[in-house]
């Protein structure tokens, strides 16, 4: 209620404390943010809600960090932005009706910030940044990301969110389609396509989050990869974010943005 939210920012002020809700605290990336939030300097977690618990008021909550899944998230989202909590999400799934639902809902809360993060590792969004730079020079790129099997959804958004600047800089670079003379390939072998540009996932026990960016020209061939082995790997980049989502009204996609790293 907008009442409530007045108070609890203004103590967040005086104080200099961001209170701190984690959304899916029960899971992996979920336990790891709860410790990295009451770790960070000027943070207090004041409420861990899993998996069937009432979201509520999140304790008074400023920031909510969302880490769910695809099913989910948007509700859990909505529910934060009518309350006037901004939000953190790393939950994937957010295609562009789920975003422009969101930005619908956001246009009644101005004051209120949500930032979609597809990669929270700071390593992780660089490669995407040197991949959008590298997208003009090169006839061919296809990208393979590489999770654990317990993942839920595929390609990553992480993935996804490559291919789509590849290909936006692509276009705006006047190339065409990336060649291939595939015509007959009844498994889907050659991967799903995503703006254009092939994309290929492995789910392999072992692994925790890695990526790679292949791009071919004659008699050369440059890799871009990036190497997740532990998730503590992503929380600088969750605190990042939770730091500077009130700086950031509206809807923010990718967190580079956040990091001075936008196109």
């Amino acid at each position: 209620m907008p009442g409530t939210v007045c108070r609890v920012a203004t103590l967040a002020t005086v104080n200099d404390v961001t209170r701190v809700a984690v959304i899916g605290a029960a899971g992996r990336m979920g336990s790891e943010a709860c410790r990295a939030v009451e770790s960070a300097d000027g943070l207090e977690l004041v409420a861990s809600v899993a998996r069937g618990d009432e979201l509520g008021d999140l304790a008074g909550a400023d920031v909510a960090v969302e880490l769910t899944v695809p099913d989910s998230s948007p509700g859990n989202v909505a529910h934060c932005v009518e309350r006037g909590i901004h939000v953190v999400v790393g939950t994937t799934g957010w295609d562009d009706a789920r975003l422009e639902a969101l930005r619908s809902q956001l246009a009644d809360r101005p004051d209120v910030g949500v930032l979609i993060a597809p990669n929270f590792a700071i390593g992780a969004i660089l490669m995407m940044r040197f991949a959008e730079q590298a997208a003009r020079f090169y006839e061919s790129v296809e990208v393979i990301e590489l999770h654990h099997p317990d993942k839920v959804d595929a390609p990553s958004g992480t993935a996804a969110r490559t291919a789509r600047l590849i290909g936006a800089a692509r276009t705006d670079a006047g190339l065409g389609a990336v060649p291939d003379a595939t015509t007959h390939d009844p498994g889907g072998a050659r991967g799903a396509r995503v703006d254009g540009i092939p994309v290929h996932a492995v789910r392999l026990r072992g692994l925790v989050a890695h990526q790679e960016v292949l791009f071919g020209g004659v008699g050369e061939m440059l890799t871009i990869r990036h190497d997740s082995f532990d998730r503590a790997s992503f929380m600088p980049g969750v605190i990042e974010g939770v730091r500077k989502v009130r700086e950031h009204p509206g809807l923010t996609v990718g967190l580079e943005h956040y990091l001075g790293l936008g196109a």
